[in-house]
């Protein structure tokens, strides 16, 4: 795309992909960023320091600065963007994860904000007490004040429709949805018992438990059941304990942090991928277990599984625990509907690109250099009206 030809794009992000802690946020970033890179753009991304990089390098093109620690990152990375540190960028893209990086109180430049899913369900699981509410304040109420007149980015409708009722008024939020990864060969094939998936960040609110619980209901009807887990993460002992405490220690496989290889094996040889998750923008792991013709059960108030799950076509949603519980024991035992179930995930995982995800990206950020406010509906609805 010749319009970003020699353009400067700074992205100020939480996290990057080699961050321990890194999910799906993160690789959609590292994806859209090497897009603009391929289109000409100079590409900066500012992001938290960590053990497993260095604080400064260039990967596939781009340009990766890392200072500060999870929360003082906003601090260095305004500061930075205003001494010029990441260079005269033409545009910004604040990554608000929860909270924005407070770019326009620094930059006159054009301002994109890229938001996952909003966090009004995570704040008091995640920070219980006054930081929570002070978090959520930011989020809902000083966010949309301060960004009034810029482009924003949503990955789902859901999440779109979420910032409406934040009061991100106006015809300028633009939906980018994930692509999806290509697979991993593996010849394993399905497992000769019923196993369930779990596949992301040991986190509160991935509600991990409530997996837990179900196979621990599930366990007189499906003799063999196991749960197998992959990832890990700072609740990791909280959930452990979980599991003591369920009796469940026989019916747990701990995968932990696993080479690609192994993640796409257990895809493949999951009979359900299980999203217990309170929320989710998108949730890559659904089109990854999808390659694999492994169907998801998840929750439907989490958001972007409405989008990216197709209920009664590519997996199940349900509406609470109990249907969480039952959803995924008729699908263990009912064998063709979970191979139709499967098949439809095969073919869901492949209708999203991230080439697609990539052109469209770069289509908003050449209508904020425009000056033009965009209210598009991946992949095919662009429409622009100048800007107010």
């Amino acid at each position: 795309m010749t319009a970003l030809r020699g353009r400067r794009v700074v992205f100020l992000s939480w996290r990057d992909t080699r961050n321990p802690e890194g999910g799906g946020a993160e690789r959609f970033l590292e994806v859209v960023a090497a897009g603009l890179v391929a289109a000409g753009a100079e590409v900066t991304v500012f992001c938290a320091a960590h053990a497993a990089a260095p604080p400064e390098e260039i990967v596939d093109g781009v340009r990766y600065v890392r200072r500060g620690t999870k929360l003082s990152v906003y601090l260095h990375g305004m500061r930075a963007l205003r001494r010029g540190d990441l260079g005269e960028p033409d545009v910004v893209v604040d990554v608000q994860n929860g909270l924005p990086f407070f770019s326009r109180l620094v930059t006159r430049r054009p301002v994109v904000v890229l938001v996952h899913h909003v966090h009004r369900e995570q704040w008091p699981v995640v920070y219980p007490g006054v930081t929570g509410r002070v978090g959520w304040f930011i989020e809902s109420r000083i966010a949309p004040w301060l960004y009034r007149r810029d482009q924003y980015v949503a990955v789902s409708r859901a999440t779109r429709a979420e910032l409406r009722t934040l009061g991100v008024r106006g015809p300028r939020i633009a939906v980018v949805h994930n692509g999806t990864d290509p697979s991993t060969p593996v010849t394993s094939g399905k497992a000769g018992h019923p196993v369930v998936a779990v596949v992301g960040r040991l986190v509160p609110h991935k509600q991990v438990e409530h997996a837990v619980d179900a196979v621990v209901a599930l366990r007189g009807r499906l003799p063999g059941i196991r749960l197998h887990v992959v990832g890990s993460g700072w609740w990791e002992a909280e959930l452990r304990e979980h599991v003591v405490a369920r009796d469940a220690e026989d019916l747990v496989v701990w995968e932990g942090q696993v080479d690609e290889a192994r993640k796409h094996e257990v895809y493949e040889r999951a009979w359900v991928l299980a999203l217990p998750s309170l929320k989710e923008g998108w949730g890559l792991v659904i089109g990854e277990a999808g390659m694999h013709r492994t169907p998801t059960v998840a929750y439907s108030s989490a958001g972007g599984t409405r989008e990216s799950v197709r209920d009664g076509w590519s997996g199940l949603l349900v509406e609470d625990q109990v249907g969480f519980v039952a959803a995924l024991g008729d699908l263990l035992e009912d064998h063709e509907r979970r191979q139709r179930l499967g098949d439809g995930a095969y073919e869901m995982s492949h209708a999203f690109s991230w080439s697609h995800a990539q052109l469209s990206f770069a289509l908003v950020l050449v209508s904020a250099l425009d000056g033009r406010l965009v209210d598009a509906q991946d992949p095919d609805e662009l429409s622009a009206r100048p800007s107010s």
